[in-house]
């Protein structure tokens, strides 16, 4: 056997530099507005519903001194929870230039095997909550923006559900087209919706500069403290004003992390604090219980542009959490969490520009289902906040680790740190928790489900690497056997994808056993996707020649990247890996069936897995493989 030999491929584009120089972008105008458009929807399009909310809550005891409170308690979320915890500590924890919790889950370094399954099962947790506030954000973003129809002219009442639902539908339809024509205009948008919001939250200060004096902390104490139990369920009104702030920490990779900071410390949080400000200050003047304290800030005439500026904003709010929800996909997908699914690249040059088929129509059902059931924003606020609140807590958690693990923090430090965020935000996830039986538990059941996929697609993925490697052959034993049953050596060169490394799988020990031969070039082929975003190019492409014509080949991606086997390989010449021009493609396509002493509930999860298995994306989907040279060997497997 000739002696192995160990190359990488040198690919043209370097990922993880470029994610390091997107990191550190410098804070150009047109890095803000990108900041703009895709980070702050969310977070924008709160004022629409948050003091609304506060006011169904209080009733007839939102009094000046409750409205005085609540600005207060606003106010000092914004900067006790972005201000400070997002923009200043969470945006430092960077895994390889990438943000959000699954990045943040994989740089506290836990194993599911190991000691640090609680910290696995806390990331996986708080992605999959970040769907179920996906199906949430659409339907009262959206609802509310278009309830201010309500204030120029009742007649639109029994309308603007339908309206709503409308557009929701319309903007699910044009996902498959991609957000890179759409995306350019969203920057623009945005800062006319921000500079729009301020300036009528000054014309609201204008008339009760008094409200000024919310800045003062001792309002918001003295509301938590004189209302008891209804000051409490307050905060849940109040974290509507935060919902949103996970995605400037997801976004980072896309944006960086100085662009995102300066737009909320420059023009994001003062248009805030004046909107939220002038829709208080607007009440003092004029107490009005039923109309929405922020369309009540515009004069008559404004009121229709208002509203279709509004519907531009939630939109775009909309089109964030949406694409997000894509992204966050591929990457549970590439880290072995999620089974795969077919994805669509809608732009050439960007990565982040994805198109998720199962995922949009999936989040519009549910959206739909919503929007019907609730029909109005302030209905539909009493299942918001629950899943954010809890990832916000569950982001807390694992920061305190990477503080600990990666920073090499002193116990001290992180824990008074982390100690004092997270109780903020247990404050927030408590006040959250009467909302369950108002709807709240439709997104924590919904991100439980995916919770269910994700862990079960990995045990039995697992479960499946474990059997093959069981019935593996050493490469010794394998060319031995070759050679003393005279197997035949045919023309052509075969790729056979594998989980194995070291070993021969069984894909190709069964191969020859039932073809009685085997082609002149054979290459077993691992896919393996590690935990950062992007892999250097030095590092793209192992090759290790185990025999004369009998290759082994892993090939690295990023969990943001996307697989392109054939483009990849034929790069993997110069390195004196064989032609692959013409290569034959054998996978293996697994039946899968439970033992039966197995007890009700393993039985229910090996079939839960085995219908992902059936119904998951096949390989030419997934690895651009043409499909005139792929072959599938199916076989059965108890598990």
């Amino acid at each position: 056997m000739p002696s192995s030999t160990v190359s990488a491929l040198n690919v043209p584009t370097d990922f993880a530099g470029e994610a390091q120089n997107r990191l550190a972008r410098p804070t150009t105008l047109s890095a803000a507005l990108l900041a703009l458009g895709i980070v702050y929807g969310d977070l924008g399009t709160s004022p629409l519903y948050t003091l609304q909310t506060i006011v169904h809550i209080m009733g007839d005891q939102f009094t000046p001194d409750a409205a005085l409170g609540s600005l207060s308690l606003i106010f000092w979320a914004l900067i006790l929870t972005i201000s400070i915890k997002y923009c200043f500590f969470v945006m430092r924890a960077d895994n390889h230039g990438e943000g959000g919790i699954l990045a943040l889950m994989t740089m506290t370094g836990a194993h599911w095997a190991g000691r640090g399954r609680w910290l696995i099962i806390m990331g996986l947790f708080g992605a999959a909550l970040i769907y179920g506030d996906g199906i949430i954000t659409p339907a009262i973003s959206v609802l509310s923006a278009v309830e201010g129809l309500n204030v120029a002219a009742s007649i639109f009442k029994p309308y603007t559900m339908p309206i709503a639902l409308a557009i929701l539908v319309g903007l699910f339809a044009i996902q498959h087209r991609g957000t890179g024509a759409v995306g350019k205009a969203f920057g623009p948008i945005m800062f006319v919706w921000f500079a729009t919001i301020a300036i009528l939250g000054v014309t609201g200060i204008v008339h009760h500069p008094g409200v000024l004096a919310a800045i003062n902390p001792i309002y918001g104490a003295q509301l938590l403290v004189s209302h008891g139990f209804l000051g409490f369920t307050v905060l849940g009104g109040v974290f509507l004003a935060l919902t949103g702030g996970e995605a400037l920490y997801a976004d980072m990779g896309h944006i960086g992390r100085n662009p995102i900071r300066v737009a909320w410390y420059c023009f994001v949080l003062p248009a805030l604090v004046l909107n939220y400000a002038g829709q208080v200050g607007n009440f003092l003047e004029a107490p009005d219980l039923e109309a929405n304290p922020f369309f009540k800030l515009a004069p008559n005439w404004l009121i229709y542009p208002l509203v279709a500026l509004a519907t531009l904003a939630t939109i775009i709010a909309s089109q964030a959490i949406i694409t997000g929800s894509f992204s966050m996909t591929r990457q549970a997908m590439q880290l072995g969490w999620f089974p795969g699914v077919r994805i669509n690249q809608t732009s050439a040059e960007e990565y982040g520009q994805i198109y998720v088929p199962f995922v949009n129509w999936t989040m519009m059902a549910f959206t739909v289902a919503l929007t019907v059931s609730f029909g109005s924003s302030d209905r539909l606020a009493g299942a918001y906040g629950t899943a954010v609140s809890t990832t916000m807590v569950l982001t807390t958690a694992l920061l305190y680790h990477v503080m600990r693990n990666r920073w090499h923090w002193s116990s001290y430090q992180a824990v008074a740190v982390t100690g004092f965020f997270l109780a903020i935000d247990l404050a927030f996830f408590s006040a959250n928790l009467p909302k369950i039986s108002e709807g709240g538990w439709i997104p924590l059941t919904f991100g439980a489900l995916v919770f269910i996929i994700m862990t079960t697609w990995h045990f039995g993925v697992e479960v499946l690497r474990r059997r093959n490697a069981a019935r593996a052959l050493q490469p010794d034993r394998f060319f031995a056997r070759l050679r003393s049953d005279n197997v035949a050596r045919v023309p052509g060169t075969a790729v056979f994808l594998t989980r194995l490394g070291k070993a021969i799988p069984p894909v190709i020990v069964n191969y020859v056993k039932q073809v009685r031969s085997l082609q002149k070039t054979v290459i077993a082929l691992t896919v393996s996707f590690e935990n950062v975003p992007r892999i250097r190019s030095k590092d793209r492409v192992r090759a290790e020649q185990f025999d004369d014509g009998f290759w082994h080949i892993t090939v690295h991606f990023g969990f943001v990247e996307i697989p392109d086997l054939p483009a990849v390989l034929t790069l993997a010449k110069k390195d004196g890996v064989p032609v692959l021009d013409q290569a034959s493609y054998f996978i293996e396509r697994d039946d899968l069936i439970s033992r039966k002493h197995r007890n009700l509930l393993s039985r229910w999860r090996v079939a839960l897995f085995s219908f992902m298995s059936r119904n998951s994306a096949h390989a030419i989907d997934r690895f651009k493989i043409p499909s005139s040279a792929l072959t599938e060997i199916g076989r059965r497997i108890e598990l």
